[in-house]
């Protein structure tokens, strides 16, 4: 039999990011890969709609780059945010980093990152590329697959297994879910997004500082900017649709920004602002979680086909590419035996999946509300001096979610531990301060002034110290 006959055949279905990837890694263990994307080719498109600009890329995204030696090529036209910028109502700002000094965050332009992947795959003789595909059916039994062109013609193709990378709305998810007993939950969250821009300056240098992430923190509803290599941002309003739909003018809206977002609308421009805001429409934010992720040996799927993800973590595309890192060690820890690898890749990715979509909700109050309690701006203060005395041992949530591999749902279980050691510390501290408290006036009662003078004086100092 020939070296052609032997190679297995992956169907891979959805040419957007994990798509894409997944084909390169497919490719590298020497499958044949037919990837089918229902829309066309991104390459040849003047614009592309309804998908966010901008992309948060971290540790876990570019492990799995690294491992197809696309790492470099993305990164090269990435932007570095080191930390928060938070812009208050008064115009003051605020930065609270992301980690330490050396710990950023990358802001990628989703088409870039799409097309790199996309030629990447193409350029491989392993891989073919089929565009304005839709499924229309998969039989798990035989493995084949129906697709509808965009002409109205048939095509069918017989392989031997499908991944299912076809987004929130996944054809493969649902197919799954009518040959078996299959989990599912939806969440879709009140508030919608929608993309503005923020253009350079006329003498082409950057609106704001570039190196930091934005936030406009309003508790009901935020605005965040990420920058881009063209030196503009890209801003995205995160709001309940009800507020959108109070907008209905002109007025309404520059009224509405210079309540909440004054320090914005000469960077935007106010007559851009308008175009901009009622040439576009707020789209939903979906959350998913089902279970289980395959059928056998003949079908997986994986990215936000199996797991979407509120984008308020950045964690998305991230989660997505690691999936992809996962199958590539399963399929080394079972030497390609595909029915034993989508079995375990389900038990083993189901409870992280499952973890992230809940950090990534709970994130949504950090960054609209949170960022503006002191209660935060202490316990990020805690946690930077416990880095600081145990860095192997306390590892703030933030930092283990986005500049480690450290499993999701492993991410949460030690974030409890530490609040269970921190309200303990508390506990005693109080405790403690209690007792110090009562000896001070015991020695007031006695007229001994020496230590409630100082017990005074050490109570200025911490609160010096904190504020």
């Amino acid at each position: 039999m020939s070296e052609e006959k032997r190679k297995k055949r992956v169907a891979v279905i959805g040419g957007g990011l994990v798509g894409a990837l997944n084909a390169c890694y497919f490719s590298r263990r020497k499958y044949k890969v037919d990837v089918y994307e229902m829309r066309s080719d991104i390459r040849k498109a003047e614009v592309v709609r309804g998908r966010s600009i901008n992309l948060a890329l971290s540790v876990r995204g570019r492990e799995a780059l690294k491992r197809v030696e696309m790492e470099d090529e993305v990164i090269n036209k990435g932007i570095r945010m080191y930390s928060r910028m938070i812009h208050d109502r008064d115009g003051t700002l605020r930065v609270i980093p992301y980690g330490r000094k050396d710990q950023y965050i990358m802001s990628v332009d989703r088409r870039h990152l799409n097309e790199v992947l996309l030629t990447a795959a193409e350029k491989n003789p392993d891989i073919t590329l089929h565009f304005e595909h839709k499924l229309v059916n998969c039989d798990f039994n035989t493995g084949e697959i129906v697709f509808k062109r965009s002409d109205g013609t048939i095509v069918k193709d017989v392989v031997d297994a499908i991944i299912g990378c076809d987004g929130a709305f996944s054809a493969v998810r649902n197919q799954i879910m009518k040959n078996t007993l299959f989990n599912y939950q939806q969440e879709y969250i009140p508030h919608g997004y929608m993309e503005l821009n923020m253009p350079s300056t006329p003498s082409d240098e950057c609106a704001m500082a570039i190196n930091h992430l934005h936030i406009w923190a309003r508790n009901e509803y935020m605005m965040i900017a990420l920058p881009n290599q063209d030196k503009s941002f890209t801003l995205t309003l995160f709001m309940p649709f009800k507020i959108y739909d109070s907008i209905k003018t002109e007025d309404d809206l520059i009224d509405f920004f210079d309540k909440n977002f004054q320090d914005s609308i000469p960077l935007i421009g106010e007559k851009e602002l308008k175009e901009m805001y009622f040439k576009s429409k707020a789209l939903p934010l979906i959350s998913i979680k089902c279970s289980p992720y395959h059928i056998g040996d003949k079908a997986l799927i994986m990215g936000d086909a199996a797991h979407a993800i509120v984008p308020f973590y950045g964690q998305g595309m991230n989660c997505g590419f690691e999936d992809c890192l996962v199958l590539d060690d399963l399929l080394d820890k079972h030497k390609d035996d595909i029915g034993a690898a989508f079995e375990e890749y389900t038990k083993v990715r189901t409870v992280d999946a499952h973890a992230i979509c809940d950090l990534s909700m709970y994130n949504y109050i950090e960054m609209r509300q949170s960022v503006n309690s002191r209660l935060f701006l202490l316990r990020k203060k805690v946690d930077n001096f416990l880095t600081w005395l145990f860095p192997r041992t306390w590892i703030p949530l933030y930092t283990m979610v986005a500049f480690t591999r450290t499993r999701y749902h492993e991410c949460i279980l030690k974030r409890k531990w530490q609040d269970r050691v921190i309200t303990h510390f508390l506990l005693a501290f109080g405790g403690t301060c209690c007792v110090w408290a009562g000896l001070g006036i015991w020695q007031i009662y006695q007229g001994n002034l020496t230590l409630p003078v100082r017990l005074l004086q050490l109570s200025k100092s911490l609160q010096r110290y904190w504020s």
